[in-house]
């Protein structure tokens, strides 16, 4: 099969697309022909090493965790679906930018989503999703959505929107149409938020989830009136100093079911900055690093 694949740590620069070999589905797992797969931060991490202490991974290796595609092979024991389903979700923390890859939990694309927005969905809305359940009941509370405009964080605007929250997005002010959209009231963030969202939530904000990772911990702390308010999906470092609870992003079928019962209904649609051809994998890595992504970026097989 063809595939990204990096044979050492480094830049963009080791990313090569070549031949790899067919991977094979173990128990409990899935192979898909991928359409699509998602480009997120982790992805350039682990391959610049700079996380190998906690995620290292054998080389050469395949970047990429979440895409969408055909199933064409299934491991022992799986018996929730059938070969040509179409399907989005997880693998191991590399695999998926490849014509052939296994997933590990999935869930059936909703037939609304292109490829596109399906691929840039799996992991978005699974850490989204923890982080918003984390938080506990939502309905009828003001929510606010630290780096609201990225992948994860407009993930979390719509589905706290569909779960009855009220939600304040933080964003550079390029960005505010764009949280509107999604049905977030705009916010810019940094110095002088507090004040800012004095006069958007003069009843005050409920809860707090940080998607950004910013350094803005503490102020988000004092802005929820407390640490048992705030959850982070980012910022491990200041939550354990702070006693904020984190929610890491876990491979969960029902978890990636549930946002696709949203795309069904309409409610939460994935959204991208950006697609890609697999031969510019370097370019897209890249865009990724800059940061400022608004949604997702995507890799097209």
């Amino acid at each position: 099969m063809r595939a990204a694949r990096y044979h050492e740590y480094g830049g963009t620069d080791t990313l090569v697309v070549e031949q790899a070999p067919d991977p094979l589905p173990g128990p409990g797992e899935i192979r898909v022909r991928v359409a699509a797969a998602g480009v997120n931060p982790v992805d350039w991490k682990v391959r610049d090493g700079s996380v190998r202490d906690f995620l290292p991974v054998d080389l050469p290796a395949i970047p990429g965790r979440d895409a969408v595609g055909l199933v064409d092979m299934t491991g022992e024991g799986v018996t929730s679906v059938d070969i040509g389903d179409r399907v989005f979700g997880l693998g191991g923390v590399t695999g998926a930018t490849a014509e052939l890859a296994v997933l590990s939990a999935w869930a059936p694309a909703p037939a609304a989503w292109s490829d596109e927005e399906a691929a840039g969905a799996g992991l978005a809305s699974v850490t989204a999703l923890g982080g918003l359940k984390a938080l506990g009941r939502l309905e009828g509370r003001t929510l606010l959505v630290e780096g609201a405009a990225g992948g994860v964080g407009g993930a979390a605007v719509e589905i706290a929107r569909a779960l009855g929250a009220t939600v304040i997005g933080t964003a550079s002010e390029r960005n505010h149409a764009y949280l509107a959209s999604l049905g977030a009231v705009p916010v810019t963030y940094g110095a002088g938020l507090a004040e800012r969202l004095t006069r958007l939530a003069p009843n005050g904000v409920d809860l707090v989830l940080d998607a950004a990772a910013s350094g803005s911990l503490p102020d988000l702390v004092e802005i929820a009136g407390g640490p048992d308010r705030v959850v982070t999906v980012a910022d491990h470092v200041n939550a354990e100093r702070l006693g904020v609870r984190v929610a890491n992003a876990v491979n969960d079928s029902a978890l990636l079911a549930e946002a696709a019962a949203l795309g069904e209904q309409g409610r939460y649609v994935p959204r991208i900055d950006r697609t890609y051809p697999l031969e510019e994998i370097a370019q897209a890595h890249a865009h990724s690093e800059r940061g400022h992504v608004r949604g997702k970026i995507v890799i097209l097989l």
